[in-house]
């Protein structure tokens, strides 16, 4: 069973893709930053594991990434863009019932899309920290950066990796940074807001985004799930899909 691929047109103008595979109750997972949603959900299977289940699994490719549009006007990257993105989406696909989650950047723009009032009836938090979203603007440094020394850089500089995978993915520089600098750090009172079912879900050996067991202890209704793993690849073992579809099936 492969993946559908759909097109549609943000509010700005810019055509965003989505993908999707089976059918039942709606899942929306959002992949992370210089990925897509082929590389987070559905080459290494999860998405495939959680449609199993009877999900119909959604899966955006996030403005500036994948087969979404990735404009180079700053005027189509102001702050809090991709959660608008996400509701302009689900408006769209005119859902009322779903679920939510994402990875990394995903989770980041889980945590604004429920902070700012979306309703899943249970949200995923995967490959998240606390101390990552108080301090999304030093890790938004830390990209800036690498996307300006892009061929500078030598191995064994600590934005090497983040610089290769950048190269892997064939990453638009100028619409990754414009997008970048519509980041803010977190709000920490959007935690509050999850009052739903939420599963923190991590590699054994992610500790880019900070201390995901003290993200789930943050939130009034959360569960913390471990993974093995780093945070480039958690997301290649079967673990991950597993986690989060026992937990939507729970």
């Amino acid at each position: 069973m492969s993946a559908a691929v759909s097109f549609w047109n943000a509010s700005d103008g810019v055509k965003l893709a989505y993908h999707e595979l089976g059918e039942g109750r709606p899942v929306i997972l959002l992949h992370g930053l210089f990925s897509d949603a082929n590389m987070n959900w559905i080459k290494f299977g999860h998405a495939a594991r959680i449609a199993a289940d009877g999900f119909r699994v959604i899966m955006p490719d996030l403005r500036a990434h994948g087969q979404s549009g990735q404009p180079h006007g700053e005027e189509h990257y102001p702050r809090g863009i991709l959660a608008r993105d996400l509701r302009e989406l689900i408006a769209h696909l005119e859902l009322q019932d779903f679920d939510l989650g994402g990875f990394s950047l995903g989770s980041r723009t889980t945590v604004e899309g429920v902070g700012e009032g979306l309703r899943p009836r249970r949200a995923i938090l995967g490959g998240a920290g606390l101390e990552g979203l108080r301090n999304w603007k030093r890790r938004k440094t830390f990209f800036l950066e690498a996307i300006s020394m892009f061929d500078q850089v030598q191995r064994g500089d600590p934005h090497w990796l983040s610089i290769q995978f950048m190269k892997s993915q064939h990453v638009d520089r100028i619409a990754s940074a414009l997008l970048l600098e519509s980041f803010e750090d977190a709000f920490m009172d959007w935690l509050q807001a999850f009052t739903m079912p939420t599963l923190v879900v991590c590699g054994s050996e992610d500790d880019d985004n900070g201390s995901a067991e003290e993200l789930a202890q943050a939130l009034p209704n959360a569960v913390f799930r471990e993974v093995p793993g780093t945070h480039m690849s958690s997301v290649t073992k079967p673990q991950l899909g597993e986690a989060i579809a026992e937990f939507l099936s729970a």
